[in-house]
């Protein structure tokens, strides 16, 4: 090992890898299911041996007992995990946002496959969440993970103690403002659909003969396509500015 590298060397390869591997499993776009796991493993080594040379200050030395080994290479990886878990926890913003579109738009019934979910779910939901990861690479949004790869070592340093408080209150804090803000882009046929069913139940009560359902049904989902097809350009601008403010919770560790 020594005319490679030493073992202090060694060590604190492993313990990046440790954590920088764990963050490509549950990255949005790099930690999905049709994402080859060779792609995905030689991405995580070649980012730690970026950062290697930046990181390695904040690293703990060589413990002398394997389970000390093991204990921080666990670590690594469960701050890893968590990292990429709250980056991934916000794109359920889109998914919120398109359940709830489908449905007002009558359209919940039609399930397709979700690749970034690996299940099947609405055929709106699927496309926001792809155009959500569309817009985190045609952004340039990808760069703040690695700049909050680099942050997440001041503001979780390996050296300090590790506070599960901390990452439980900023994950229900991420999962309650995805929520919110599915709900808040679903808005404009929210309110689509709250004026067309009363303007529906109005013309129910004034012509009883008529068949309101047969004529309100197409009418719904011609509508209500469009009024969200209008509104997806603000859409896709607001989901973006809200998810570079969670990525900067990580970069600011850089810069703080």
């Amino acid at each position: 090992m020594e005319p490679w590298a030493t073992a202090d060397q060694v060590w604190q390869g492993a313990l990046i890898f440790g954590r920088i591997g764990a963050v490509m499993l549950m990255l949005p776009g790099v930690g999905e299911s049709y994402v080859p796991p060779r792609i995905r493993l030689s991405l995580a080594l070649l980012i730690s041996l970026v950062l290697w040379p930046v990181v390695a200050g904040a690293l703990p030395a060589l413990p002398s007992t394997l389970g000390g080994m093991a204990g921080w290479i666990i670590r690594e990886v469960l701050v890893g995990l968590a990292i990429g878990a709250i980056l991934r926890a916000f794109m359920t913003a889109l998914s919120t946002a398109g359940e709830t579109v489908s449905l007002q738009t009558a359209l919940s019934f039609a399930q397709t496959a979700n690749p970034l979910q690996a299940q099947p779910g609405t055929t709106i939901s699927a496309f926001l969440m792809l155009l959500g990861t569309t817009l985190i690479f045609a952004t340039n949004t990808h760069h703040l993970f690695l700049a909050g790869l680099v942050g997440s070592y001041d503001l979780i340093a390996p050296a300090r103690p590790l506070i599960a408080g901390d990452f439980v209150s900023l994950a229900v804090g991420t999962v309650n403002d995805a929520f919110l803000l599915g709900i808040q882009l679903a808005a404009p046929v929210l309110v689509f659909g709250l004026i067309f069913n009363l303007a529906s139940g109005l013309v129910a009560r004034v012509m009883p003969q008529f068949q309101v359902f047969f004529a309100a049904a197409p009418l719904s989902i011609i509508l209500g396509l469009s009024v969200f097809a209008l509104s997806l350009g603000v859409v896709g601008t607001v989901f973006i500015d809200r998810y570079r403010a969670v990525a900067n919770v990580f970069v600011g560790g850089a810069g703080g």
